[in-house]
């Protein structure tokens, strides 16, 4: 056995995103990100710009295998593999990288689904989708039924970003969103379990909006501005088929999610 589970992210990221459809080099890819520390999403981003740049070719599994194991050697290379896919983008020369504010993003196209696309553009950790899980109400239909192609999406975007970080600092497992966006009851019984661990009452909304504003903060003194709250300009420009669509959503209404 080389590894289980496969996880669902890991296998389009180190499978379909890389053209490679044979498991047990998923599998092996998976099990080097695991020897070596490194994050499945961003590894496979990475071995899919490195085959864009004509290092080897989309679908090769031994290649990909190979590549990503030296970023343990001393090859000039792994230094540019372990910074990620923007810095081996960078390093050959490919601009068309999947990224924002350095971080690679998932399986889910913002060509598609409008809101997600908000939440990588302007979430203070970039391409990330657990940031603002938009997917839950424009594709499952959780906590609400919204039209993934409408692009009035920056108020959805924040409040589910509010909503993460209140989750994310109580140290409940992220996954309890999916229960509580449909059952009322229980997220008031998360809110009151909180709530009586302080011993005063917290506005969930409003107290996920200060962690939000704070690591907004902690960007700009790194030197992010609202420019970089934006996606790569070729998904506004290449079509996503079959609906042949693009990322149309304004950068007034980006900015528009932080109110900048």
């Amino acid at each position: 056995m080389q590894v289980s589970p496969l996880e669902y992210e890991t296998v389009w990221a180190l499978g379909t995103n890389c053209g490679i459809g044979d498991l047990h080099y998923v599998a092996e890819l998976n099990r080097v990100c695991n020897d070596l520390g490194l994050e499945t999403i961003e590894a496979g981003n990475t071995i899919a710009v490195a085959m864009e740049g004509g290092m080897f070719k989309f679908g090769d599994g031994p290649a990909a295998v190979e590549f990503l194991k030296k970023v343990a050697s001393d090859d000039k290379i792994a230094k540019h593999i372990g910074d990620g896919a923007l810095s081996i983008g960078k390093h050959l020369g490919v601009t068309h990288v999947a990224q924002v504010k350095g971080q690679s993003l998932p399986a889910y196209d913002p060509r598609a689904i409008k809101g997600i696309g908000v939440t990588y553009a302007t979430g203070p950790q970039g391409g990330d989708h657990t940031q603002g899980y938009t997917i839950a109400p424009e594709i499952l239909k959780i906590g609400g039924k919204v039209d993934p192609q409408d692009i009035s999406k920056a108020e959805l975007s924040r409040n589910f970003q509010a909503s993460t970080a209140y989750i994310d600092s109580t140290g409940y497992c992220l996954f309890i969103a999916f229960a509580i966006l449909d059952i009322e009851s229980g997220l008031t019984g998360m809110v009151e379990s909180i709530n009586g661990l302080l011993g005063k009452e917290i506005d969930v909304t409003k107290y996920g909006m200060n962690i939000l504003k704070n690591e907004r903060e902690f960007n700009k003194q790194a030197g992010f501005t609202n420019k970089d709250d934006r996606l790569p300009e070729f998904f506004s420009k290449e079509p996503l088929p079959p609906h042949n669509t693009v990322f149309n959503v304004s950068d007034e209404e980006l900015d528009k999610v932080y109110g900048e």
